[in-house]
């Protein structure tokens, strides 16, 4: 798989990252499937897995993704040594709902959590602020992340959710390297709000999530005519040329797409090996 940097580390990932959120939500596939999932991913040239605490059914199951993806590397056969688990903390699950708690006590505990339900025993690779919580200044809620990477728990940091200026308050007090925002065909809003722009000039990876539109807009893909006349002409499916969209907007992009079968993410993989003109990109 082809690579892109990660941010100023000096670090190669797949062009195509994996999300594990579908793995761990309601619906979610049994463990051996969502494993050999995670596997065929590495098979594949995937070096980035995008998780997070909160990847779960609720305040009891906290940290199962983690934990999934976890089990999955140990188990895998091959190589794993240059593999980037992108994990978030900041929102919590109470009866299943998604809710901020960016307090610096909660992130303290949840990045230690995190730490241990990833094996204990390296960094995180790559810890990300989930969401900014209004109820605390977002230099303080990274006082307890800046505390990790000082003591071993965290190798690099990332920034989700956020507005520019957020990023550069979070940036002094941490070395950031990633920002994960909403970007897809219905939510553009990282090309207006100066997000994409300020990633390119500052060498930020930008991590697209929900880069299909999510579970209820992938499987209507097909029903835009310019997609579904552009992937008869590529013979591709709508959701490759999406992802091919993506990628073609700006070298430090890097999709995250999720996925529950081989089949939807052998097809995302693929994506990586599509070529779209500038006149084909504007009718997408």
């Amino acid at each position: 798989m082809k690579k892109r940097p990660l941010g100023n580390t000096g670090v190669q990932v797949g062009i195509i990252g994996l999300g594990g959120m579908p793995l761990s939500l309601d619906g979610r596939p049994p463990e051996e499937q969502a494993i050999r999932v995670i596997h065929r991913a590495l098979d594949l040239g995937v070096t980035l897995i995008d998780t997070a605490d909160a990847y779960c059914l609720d305040e009891s199951d906290k940290h199962h993704n983690e934990k999934l993806i976890a089990k999955a590397l140990s188990s895998y056969k091959g190589e794993t040594s240059q593999v980037i688990v992108a994990t978030k903390g900041g929102l919590i699950r109470p009866q299943g709902r998604w809710e901020t708690n960016s307090n610096p006590k909660h992130l303290r505990k949840t990045i230690r959590e995190s730490f241990e339900a990833l094996g204990g025993e390296k960094p995180i690779p790559l810890w990300q602020l989930h969401a900014v919580d209004d109820k605390f200044p977002i230099e303080d809620s990274l006082v307890p992340v800046r505390e990790a990477v000082e003591a071993g728990l965290i190798r690099f940091v990332g920034l989700s959710n956020v507005t520019v200026e957020e990023i550069e308050r979070a940036r002094e007090v941490v070395e950031v390297v990633s920002v994960q925002n909403q970007y897809n065909p219905w939510n553009r809003n990282p090309e207006k709000d100066g997000i994409l722009a300020y990633c390119e000039k500052n060498k930020l990876t930008f991590l697209p999530w929900s880069p299909l539109g999510g579970s209820y807009r992938v499987s209507q893909l097909g029903q835009f005519s310019a997609l579904a006349e552009l992937a008869e002409q590529k013979k591709v499916s709508p959701q490759r040329l999406v992802l091919a969209w993506l990628m073609a907007k700006s070298s430090v992009i890097i999709p995250i797409p999720g996925a529950r079968r081989l089949g939807s993410l052998e097809d995302s993989v693929l994506a990586e090996g599509v070529w779209l003109t500038a006149e084909e990109s504007k009718r997408i």
